[in-house]
């Protein structure tokens, strides 16, 4: 699908690209830095702006010399914009807070109480490593912004986490393109695999919660008529 949406030309010359890319190049030529930060932030935002394209075309573009910024400034820019975006996300989290999110996933099925609240426990207990590393894992890069601010994270420490993990993240991708030049959609096909495993495991272990959860309750529904 995101090759599909990059419809990247193998080109040197970033006008010959067209879809997300060419527009991306676009903004990128238009308002320089800026530019690239405001992409990154919308993809924290708007998930189908994927940044396996955006961070790679940025190093790309920077390479060109065709906008107004250098390698390390595209760093510099587009990490500026993972936190921007990852900063809205926390206030969406913020606004929520404990109460009001338990409440809402407390209605959703199979899921109880108790396993909020552990979730909530773990993050208060892991949730500087959780922060870091999940601005390096495809998906969880945005949403792992949210229960940061459902569990009111200092916003400072918050923001340092996410300034760290976001700048490695970005420095990988944008050096990439940087470095393999009119080749750089290669960077999209690697990092879409790991997105892939990442949506895999997914699965699996949600499906594997399911069934013990199914398990559970049938399981404490058989125990009920022998204990009458």
């Amino acid at each position: 699908m995101h090759r599909f949406l990059a419809a990247a030309s193998s080109s040197a010359d970033p006008q010959a690209l067209s879809g997300i890319a060419g527009w991306a190049v676009d903004i990128m030529n238009d308002l320089g830095g800026l530019g690239a930060a405001s992409l990154i932030a919308l993809e924290n935002l708007f998930p189908p702006l994927p940044s396996e394209v955006i961070l790679p075309l940025a190093g790309f573009t920077a390479g060109t010399g065709s906008a107004n910024f250098t390698l390390l400034g595209a760093i510099l820019w587009c990490t500026a914009g993972s936190v921007v975006g990852a900063w809205a996300l926390y206030g969406v989290g913020a606004l929520l807070g404990r109460e009001r999110t338990r409440k809402l996933m407390g209605k959703l099925p199979l899921v109880k109480t108790s396993d909020i609240e552990k979730t909530e426990a773990f993050f208060d207990r892991r949730g500087t490593w959780t922060v870091f590393f999940g601005r390096m894992i495809p998906i969880f890069r945005s949403l792992i912004s949210i229960p940061a601010g459902v569990t009111r994270m200092g916003f400072w420490k918050f923001t340092a986490l996410t300034t760290a993990g976001s700048a490695v993240w970005n420095t990988i991708l944008i050096w990439a393109g940087h470095a393999l030049g009119s080749n750089w959609t290669k960077v999209e096909g690697y990092v879409g695999i790991l997105t892939k495993v990442t949506i895999v495991v997914c699965l699996l272990g949600g499906a594997l919660w399911v069934a013990l959860r199914i398990r559970s309750n049938r399981r404490k529904r058989e125990a009920v008529p022998a204990e009458n």
